[in-house]
């Protein structure tokens, strides 16, 4: 399985769901790679805003080491799966499909979170203390993954 996390910058919230569910993957042995880009370009090369590997880090989730990236067309054929943080970035991802193979492939990331009345993960880049929140929505849409993608785990 080959998981794409999709934010605006990607150094906030889509750099948190890589390292939530990469880390959770690893408790569970899977062999699956977790990946995360921004639809925009304005952090290339940079690491994830402090905040969220601080945030990442209270709960023993070292995302420090990750890079900011641009998704490219090719990730719509590379993973299997593509989510993004917003309505705002669903649609940008869409405008980059080819092919109908690609579009089933994007989904909302609050998609899997147990309460569906939520869609959209916020961007906490204005709001210090909405990084919390977001890990916690994050976290529990992981689980959602998890319980989707492998049945047997718990």
């Amino acid at each position: 399985m080959k998981i794409l996390m999709v934010c605006l910058g990607n150094i906030c919230r889509s750099p948190l769901a890589e390292g939530i569910l990469r880390h959770k993957i690893e408790i569970e042995g899977l062999d699956w790679t977790i990946d995360s880009a921004g639809t925009a370009a304005y952090h290339i090369g940079n690491p994830p805003d402090a905040r969220s590997i601080a945030i990442a880090k209270q709960h023993q989730v070292d995302i420090s080491r990750q890079r900011a990236r641009q998704i490219k067309t090719a990730d719509l054929d590379d993973f299997d799966l593509i989510l993004t943080m917003d309505h705002s970035n669903y649609r940008n991802v869409l405008s980059l499909v080819k092919e109908e193979s690609q579009r089933k492939k994007i989904k909302l990331m609050m998609d899997f979170a147990l309460d569906h009345s939520i869609e959209e993960v916020p961007d906490p880049y204005w709001d210090d203390d909405g990084f919390q929140k977001v890990y916690q929505m994050l976290d529990t849409a992981t689980e959602g993954i998890l319980a989707v993608y492998t049945p047997s785990s718990s």
